[in-house]
């Protein structure tokens, strides 16, 4: 199977803390898959070791099988969006994304393409200094999507957007899926996540609590934030 995320008996410890313990758990291409926890239960951690920004004490984090530094044509196969959008405040959006496409050879209407995909054509000659925080969260999808990857990874992807930015992203999402593309996304809006992914896993302290599809993951309860809660809520305080 193309494109596959797969994270296996992932261990991360700094010190005497152990940060993750075996996290297990596969993204498919054709499907959207949603990443939630508490604050420090692991989420970052596992995904910045799937991106090669952190390394596992053991256990492996591969992308179509084979670990980030190995990918041969990185941009073309996952986009990633952590931590912000990752721009210098003085540069305009429009050479934020130039200078990302120079250094993978991108050409500068792909730079275009994706300012339209994420409609921030109108904004990208200001200074990403003044963009508000949805802005910048399109600024930082427009660079995930520069190398039109398999695979998107994102952290909080609609955090900032208004109700259309939020619709525009639930219906991008799932038709990139349904182009058979991987989705993978980490969010604290469960409602929002609930319209727009077909798996979820659900990580706490550092261990996989919950790992199947929507409908398997809420169970009995009403809804996915009431599945959360009660997985989560077992155990008092998170790893860091």
């Amino acid at each position: 199977m193309l494109w596959l995320l797969t994270i296996t008996n992932l261990v991360k410890r700094r010190g005497n803390q152990e940060i993750l313990s075996g996290v297990s758990f596969k993204a498919r291409p054709g499907r959207v898959t949603g990443f939630l926890g508490p604050n420090g239960a692991g989420k970052s951690s596992t995904l910045r070791i799937l991106l090669g920004l952190d390394r596992a004490t053991s256990g492996s984090a591969l992308i179509d099988g084979v670990p980030f530094a190995e990918l041969q044509n990185p941009l073309a196969t996952v986009g990633a969006a952590l931590d912000g959008f990752g721009a210098h405040r003085m540069r305009t959006g429009r050479a934020h994304l130039r200078w990302i496409a120079r250094a993978a050879g991108l050409s500068r209407t792909r730079v275009e393409e994706v300012l339209e995909i994420v409609g921030l054509t109108n904004a990208a000659g200001k200074r990403v200094g003044n963009y508000s925080l949805g802005m910048g969260r399109r600024l930082g999808m427009a660079a995930a999507l520069l190398g039109d990857p398999k695979i998107l990874v994102l952290d909080e992807p609609v955090n900032g957007l208004d109700p259309e930015g939020i619709r525009w992203i639930r219906t991008f999402f799932r038709d990139r899926a349904e182009s058979g593309k991987t989705v993978l996304l980490s969010s604290h809006l469960m409602g929002e996540l609930a319209e727009t992914v077909d798996d979820v896993v659900i990580i706490n302290h550092g261990k996989v609590v919950a790992d199947g599809t929507l409908e398997e993951v809420i169970g009995n309860h009403s809804k996915l934030e009431e599945a959360f809660f009660a997985l989560t809520s077992k155990n008092v305080g998170a790893v860091v």
